[in-house]
């Protein structure tokens, strides 16, 4: 893949992934599709893109894929849908991609994996800004829903680590997407009650699961052949700036101070320590 190609594919994943924040935050303020409706909208949703992408590309069917992948990707989608109706765009993202890269992180150190100080240090940078933006005050997110998105960061944290040597990746994730289906629907009977559609929700959704999601994973599988592991794990910390700004843009949501400082805290830690791992490897 020549550089310019790998540059605007990595460029596209990341607008994805912070994409899918505004999608969600937007739907389930701005209109009235409740969380569970959402996330099963968005999982048949990006089964029918994934779906096209393998059948269209390789010509073959959708059978490779896990059940215990699957069920981690539920739990994301869940707990990422359920959190988006209490946070902000800018803040869920930081929360999430923070508390993926400290499961990965957390991953290795438990096989073995030995850190350097300069390492220790920015662990401990980033869970000083972490708990700094969750202390009680005025602009501190919300408590359950800091809780529900560390909860889906850690769920994507397990599904990357377990599909590192699951296959080819697209196909993978669209067998995921599948079996995550019967996860999404046993939700959406169990919420029924409280069950809520509308035509831009659903839209909302569908653009979610098909395009910031289908696409956006087949994109960054793309990307990942050029990119090495600790090239793709910094990219990804652009991901919650772009929410953010993504979100004074089209939400109207403010900034705060603790925010800024809790994200330099929380980025700047996880970056050191990516960065020292990347010079001892």
């Amino acid at each position: 893949m020549s550089r310019t190609r790998l540059v605007i594919a990595t460029v596209l994943t990341m607008i994805a992934f912070a994409g899918n924040s505004l999608l969600c935050r937007l739907a389930l303020k701005d209109t009235h599709i409740d969380a569970a409706s959402f996330t099963i909208v968005r999982i048949v949703a990006g089964v029918i893109a994934l779906w096209l992408i393998v059948r269209l590309r390789d010509g073959v069917a959708v059978r490779d894929g896990s059940w215990l992948s699957a069920l981690a990707l539920f739990a994301y989608a869940c707990g990422f849908s359920f959190a988006y109706t209490r946070l902000p765009a800018g803040t869920g993202a930081l929360l999430l991609f923070g508390a993926v890269q400290a499961t990965m992180i957390g991953y290795g150190f438990w096989f073995g994996e030995r850190l350097r100080s300069l390492q220790l240090a920015g662990l401990l940078c980033a869970f000083a800004g972490l708990v700094g933006l969750l202390l009680p005050g005025v602009s501190a997110p919300s408590l359950q829903g800091s809780g529900l998105m560390l909860g889906a960061g850690v769920a994507w944290g397990i599904y990357s680590l377990r599909g590192r040597n699951a296959g080819e990746p697209t196909r993978t994730t669209a067998g995921n997407f599948l079996r995550a289906v019967p996860f999404a629907a046993v939700l959406s009977v169990a919420t029924l009650p409280w069950a809520a559609l509308d035509t831009r929700g659903v839209g909302y959704a569908i653009a979610s699961g098909a395009l910031t999601s289908g696409v956006g994973y087949a994109l960054w599988y793309t990307a990942l052949k050029g990119l090495k592991a600790t090239q793709a794990a910094t990219v990804q910390l652009s991901v919650p700036l772009i929410a953010a700004a993504g979100g004074i843009v089209f939400l109207g949501e403010q900034i705060t101070l603790r925010l800024l400082i809790a994200a330099a805290a929380i980025l700047g830690g996880i970056a050191l320590v990516i960065f020292n791992r990347q010079r001892t490897e």
